[in-house]
Order: structure tokens, then C-alpha cells, then sequence
């Protein structure tokens, strides 16, 4: 276990150590202020955490997790419903399938309308990208779970609620964990161009407002932060993996 442990930190400093070595080389090719180095980008991170950087970090941070929350509180019960009961999957199913492949983005000037200017409008966005991912991923994770599971299950006496919990949860929770990191980086892409529409607050306000500013350094440790806060939701779903479904990490 230490091995690995040791192993992948390691792959972690190769993986930092090559994004770096190929942004100081991008950044010696230009040369110009318009790609600061990663050093001074990372100086500056650091200086405006102690400004409203944080502020904006926190708002987008908001709006993803609330966008998360109302996800699998909808999502998980109708991927459910529509993945045992074929009544369910006839009427959800369709609709599903004509909704998920439309770009949500098309639709931020009709949340706009609907739900304001506010953080309503942008969450409500975020929502329709990752709802659909958790409600697929839901229906398709009990669809997959063998016909022989529940007939083992009703044979020695286990209720409804019992075989949600030891045989449907266990069988779905992977997948909806995969599909959160599938759909993380769209809904974080869909935020970032949300929040440049009637807000103040936000990451993505933040690195388009110094880019029209031509504020290139501070601009570039907007991006730095998109990335660890992309980084840190990352880490988050790997930390609840690994508690939620410990069969899948028993050799980490």
C-alpha cells in the first residue's frame, strides 16, 4: 500500500512537473506579458487571495454544489424509478432522450428570462448539464444488475428497502461517480460562460473582466483557480468514492 501510495504521488509531481516545463516553454516562445510565467502567475494567485479572488471562488463554488445538490436529489430517484419500472422507463426515457443531446447553453437566455439575472438562472443551468448524466448513469447501473441478485434477495426475505441497500445502491453509487467526473468539466465550461451575463461575482466574470481590462498576469491566475477549483471538486468525488464504495479501492 505504500508502494502505491508513493507511486502515485509521484505520477502527481511528474504530471505538475511537465504542465509547468510546457507553460514556461510556451511562455520563452512568446514572450510577451500576454503569457506570464508560471511563477509569476503563481505570485499573483497568492496576492489576490487576500482580495475578492476569493469571493469569486466561493460564488462559483456555490452555484456548482448548489447545481449538484438539486442534481442528485432529482436525478438518483428517476434514474431509479426509470431503471425498475419499465412503466416509469417508457414515459421518462423519451423525453430524456431529446433533452440530454441539446446543448443546455442555448438555453441561458430563457433561464435568464424564467429565473432571473441572478445565481438562480446560472444554477438552473448547471442543473439541466449534470441531471441527465445522473439519472442515465442511475438507470443504466440497476439495469445492469443481474435478475439472479433479486431473486437471491426476495428468496431469503430481504424487503424493498433492504434490496435498495445492499444490491441497487451499491450496484449504482460507481456509476454515479463516474458520471459526476464526465460531466464536471461541461458543467464547470457552462458556468464559466454563464457568469459573464449580468454578474459581479464569479470566476468566470473575474478572468473575462481582466482580459478586457488587458490584465493578463491577474487574468492567468483567474485561470489557476478555475483549475484548482476544478482540481479540488476532483479530489472531493475521488475522497467520497473511496468511503462510499470501498470494494473499489481495496488495493489503494
Amino acid at each position: 500500500m505504500k508502494v502505491l501510495r508513493r507511486t502515485f504521488n509521484i505520477r502527481k509531481i511528474y504530471g505538475l512537473a511537465v504542465v509547468i516545463c510546457l507553460w514556461e516553454i510556451i511562455h520563452f516562445i512568446v514572450n510577451s506579458k500576454i503569457v506570464p510565467g508560471p511563477y509569476e502567475t503563481a505570485k499573483a494567485f497568492l496576492g489576490l487571495l487576500s482580495g475578492n479572488l476569493v469571493l469569486h471562488i466561493l460564488s462559483s463554488l456555490f452555484r456548482v454544489l448548489s447545481a449538484i445538490s438539486v442534481s442528485a436529489a432529482a436525478g438518483v430517484p428517476l434514474g431509479l424509478l426509470t431503471g425498475m419500472s419499465r412503466k416509469a422507463d417508457s414515459f421518462i426515457s423519451p423525453v430524456m432522450y431529446i433533452l440530454y443531446p441539446i446543448p443546455k447553453i442555448a438555453f441561458l437566455p430563457v433561464f435568464m428570462i424564467l429565473f432571473g439575472l441572478g445565481n438562480s438562472s446560472k444554477i438552473v443551468l448547471v442543473t439541466s448539464i449534470i441531471i441527465f448524466q445522473i439519472m442515465l448513469s442511475a438507470r443504466d447501473g440497476v439495469r445492469e444488475i443481474p435478475q439472479e441478485f433479486y431473486y437471491s434477495a426476495r428468496s431469503l426475505g430481504l424487503s424493498m428497502f433492504q434490496i435498495y441497500m445492499h444490491i441497487v445502491v451499491p450496484a449504482v453509487l460507481p456509476k454515479l461517480f463516474s458520471a459526476m467526473r464526465i460531466s464536471m468539466g461541461m458543467c464547470i465550461a457552462a458556468l464559466f460562460f454563464s457568469e459573464n451575463f449580468s454578474t459581479t461575482f464569479g470566476i468566470g466574470y473575474f478572468i473575462m473582466n481582466c482580459w478586457v481590462m488587458a490584465d493578463y498576469l491577474h487574468m492567468f491566475a483567474g485561470i489557476l483557480a478555475l483549475s484548482l477549483m476544478g482540481m479540488l471538486m476532483f479530489k472531493v468525488i475521488d475522497y467520497a468514492e473511496k468511503k462510499l464504495c470501498p470494494w473499489l479501492h481495496l488495493d489503494s
